[in-house]
């Protein structure tokens, strides 16, 4: 008997990947026919205009600074911004930045909880323009209700860091209490802060470098060596010359003792 495909319809003003017990009876491509149809980008509604390089910077400086320490570290964590969360029949959402412990790097269109085989280990918005406490507490919950276990919000504007952790029932989301000032993750093995209007994080004491203070401190370096191979070769240029004028000296004095010896020759010669 022949097998009936199994179909799934993407609401596209609410697309939703299918129920695991769907997902489970569908061959490798009616699963990829599912994905490809998955939104991988995001249409922002009217009344949420964009943020702005307050926003937008911030985001990219976290995920370009934690991607580089952990390749830096040989450590597997995927770090993504705004990539959309898809899980089984369960609403889109997509965090300024989401990471994920032990998984393959590789750059993706969109994160399926049931083809990745396992689901978000954090994430963390930003934010810049004022958004209301209800609309954060929605924000929370729906992170919560995701299974993630650590949840970070950054208020560029109010120099704010909030985080949560799932509770022992993994039911809801618990505060994360500040030590020296700093928030710890469990998922990052680092803590966060604060510093200025910037969002940092640090390996026990040292703060993580931000690309652009790597790249920073890289031209410095090149800067430095630069100055040191002029400074080289000036002074091999400076012993050029001297070792050139050396060498004139002596070629000066063997004439000169040519001469002597030609004129001795010549007096010893009239005394013969």
């Amino acid at each position: 008997m022949q097998r009936a495909p199994v179909t799934w319809v993407i609401d596209p003003d609410d697309p939703r990947a299918p129920p695991q017990e769907i997902w489970d009876r569908m061959t490798p491509e009616e699963r990829q026919r599912v994905l490809d149809a998955l939104p991988s980008e995001l249409e922002i509604p009217e009344p949420r205009p964009p943020e702005g390089d307050f926003h937008f910077n911030a985001k990219v400086a976290a995920r370009d600074t934690l991607g580089g320490y952990f390749q830096s570290i040989g450590k597997r964590m995927y770090v993504a911004c705004e990539l959309p969360i898809y899980t089984p029949d369960g609403r889109m959402v997509a965090p300024d930045l989401l990471a994920v412990r032990d998984v393959e790097v590789k750059e993706r269109a969109r994160w399926s909880v049931s083809a990745e085989g396992k689901g978000v280990d954090l994430a963390l918005d930003i934010l810049w323009n004022e958004r209301s406490q209800e609309e954060l507490e929605v924000n929370i919950a729906r992170c919560a209700s995701l299974g993630i276990p650590e949840y970070f919000v950054f208020d560029r504007r109010n120099r704010r860091l909030r985080g949560y952790r799932l509770d022992q029932d993994g039911a809801r989301y618990q505060p994360i209490a500040r030590h020296a000032g700093r928030l710890t993750s469990a998922v990052l093995d680092l803590d966060l802060g604060v510093e200025g209007d910037r969002l940092c994080f640090y390996y026990a004491l040292a703060r993580l470098p931000e690309p652009r203070e790597v790249l920073a401190r890289f031209r410095a370096m090149v800067n430095d060596l630069m100055a040191l191979r002029e400074e080289a070769e000036q002074r091999l240029d400076e012993a050029e010359e001297r070792l050139e004028e050396a060498q004139q000296r002596v070629d000066e004095a063997e004439r000169r003792l040519a001469e002597a010896l030609a004129e001795l020759e010549c007096l010893r010669r009239e005394r013969g």
